[in-house]
Parts: C-alpha cells; structure tokens; sequence
C-alpha cells in the first residue's frame, strides 16, 4: 500500500466499488470526476470496480466517450478519463439491465469493459465492510 494511504481509512479498505447511475453522456460536467476518483483509489492500491447503470453504459459504446469533454475548458476526453482509471487498474463492468434499456450488445462495447455487473455485484460490495461504496 501507498506508504501513509492506509491513514486514511479507518479499518482495512479492499476495494471502492463506484456505481454510475446520473453519470449521463447528455451531461459530460460530470462525466470526469468518478473516473479521477477511480484512478486515485487504484493507485493507493486498492481494488476498483465502475459499475455502469442506466444512461451510463453509453459511455462504453466505441467513440461516445472520446467524443465527450466534461468542460468546453478541458484538454482531455471523457474516454481519456476512463482509460487513466483502467490503467490504474480499474475494471468496468456494464449493467445487463441498462444495456437492454440502450439499445447496446455487450459484445460491441469497448475492450476496456470487463463484462456484465450489476445490481447484485453492487450490492454485494455495498454490504461487505471491506469495501467502500460511492455512487455518482
């Protein structure tokens, strides 16, 4: 662990699971900010998942998040966000449910995505003491 990262926890901290549920493409100011926390999170060496619901799952289509600044003052996209957060090792997961609800095939979305993980997973990670749960 990061050397002085466990202060800032109370108690061993697995894993942050972040659930995407307002984090809607027709809004991209707050596209950024969950996938900053996501990276932040894995590099102070705790596991990471990014549970795309609702509108969010677009995000995993080829080409929307690229095509998505979070401000017209940004120098980055979307995409690059969400790239940074899976290099620290962040893993994304999409929801069967909203999949649906889009329109979209899991087998058509980006490589970044690690496969379909909804309400239970969350869940299951919401009720599990090592695990810190934040939804955006």
């Amino acid at each position: 662990m990061v050397s002085g990262a466990q202060g800032y926890v109370s108690g061993a901290c697995r894993g942050v699971a972040i659930l995407l549920w307002s984090a809607d493409p027709k809004v991209p100011g707050r596209l950024s900010t969950p996938f900053f926390h996501a990276a932040a999170a894995a590099a102070l060496e705790v596991e990471v998942e990014l549970y795309f619901s609702a509108a969010s799952v677009q995000l995993l289509a080829p080409g929307v998040a690229d095509s998505l600044r979070s401000s017209e003052h940004s120098d980055s996209t979307v995409g690059e966000a969400m790239r940074l957060a899976h290099q620290h090792g962040a893993r994304l997961y999409a929801c069967a449910d909203a999949l649906k609800a889009q329109g979209l095939q899991l087998d058509a979305l980006i490589s970044m995505c690690s496969g379909l993980g909804g309400s239970v997973q969350f869940m299951a990670r919401t009720i599990d003491p090592a695990w810190r749960t934040l939804v955006y």
